[in-house]
């Protein structure tokens, strides 16, 4: 039989570790709120500039003046820019993206880079060894635009100097609270979306359509990096949120358990006295 105060110390244990994460998941849940709608706003803004893009590529049909960020190549070499998060208790968050990285990168053919974002992610390539082109961790959970440059300059600059010929893009896409998707996604070369059919871009650029083009694609690089983060941060946040009250509801359920076991502790520890005091009285009155 386990001692009462074995368990009593058991029990105090697992009531300070449930009221650490109830008061994590307090604190995911107001991030979480902020950072989904950061998540969902930028959506609009990203889908616009593809189509803008889409229809500049259709006014732009001459292939051997096309920019750098728009032409094909032969593939020698493949970078993904990997983000993940700088800190874990976010469930299976980190371990999702990784194993999807990882089995990305063991179907190329080609040498493979990695930019990484985030804690969790860096330390996943340094123990499987690959090549870390840059790292970049201490994001904030409310980034600026200005503050994720630094990636796309790294990524723009790479692949214009032929230094890779491919760029993917890794991160976690927020679905809802509790679904997040990993997904691996290409960013460069750009592949403008299909115009619909029938629709004939009439929009007049100045000074012309290749100009605007050129100026507007690493626009396009930055804003899809930026929106990649944001989801990243909503999902993380989300998927924090979920794992910390799961925390807390299975610490809570601990507690019921071990007193349901120290209340059946003491009834037998008193019953046990009972029937010493019983068997006592007996042996004296005979």
């Amino acid at each position: 039989m386990i001692s009462p105060r074995v368990l009593r110390t058991r029990i105090k244990s697992i009531q300070n570790t449930a009221k650490i994460t109830k008061a994590m998941e307090m604190v995911a849940t107001a991030k979480m709120k902020r950072a989904q709608d950061q998540a969902i706003a930028g959506r609009p803004y990203a889908d616009k500039i593809k189509q803008v893009i889409a229809d500049l590529a259709a006014e732009h049909r001459d292939p051997e003046s096309a920019p750098h960020l728009l032409k094909q190549r032969d593939t020698r070499c493949v970078t993904v820019i990997h983000i993940t998060s700088d800190r874990g208790l976010c469930g299976g968050l980190n371990a999702n993206i990784n194993r999807l990285v990882a089995n990305f990168m063991l179907e190329q053919k080609t040498a493979v880079k990695v930019v990484t974002v985030g804690r969790k992610g860096r330390d996943f390539m340094h123990r499987v060894g690959r090549d870390i082109t840059a790292e970049f961790t201490g994001i904030s959970d409310r980034p600026s635009l200005l503050d994720l440059l630094p990636i796309s300059r790294i990524v723009i600059d790479d692949y214009t100097a032929g230094r890779c010929d491919r760029v993917y893009l890794a991160y976690t896409k927020f679905v809802s609270t509790l679904v997040q998707k990993p997904v691996v996604e290409p960013l460069l070369p750009i592949a403008p979306a299909p115009v619909p059919k029938g629709q004939n871009p009439e929009y007049i650029y100045e000074p012309n359509a290749a100009t605007v083009l050129s100026a507007l694609l690493p626009r396009f690089v930055e804003t899809e990096i930026y929106h990649a983060v944001l989801e990243a941060i909503a999902s993380e946040q989300s998927a924090r949120m979920v794992a910390m009250r799961n925390a807390t509801d299975n610490a809570e359920e601990m507690i019921q358990d071990l007193t349901v076991t120290l209340n059946k502790a003491r009834q037998e520890i008193i019953t046990k006295e009972l029937l010493e005091i019983v068997s006592g009285a007996e042996a004296l009155a005979k």
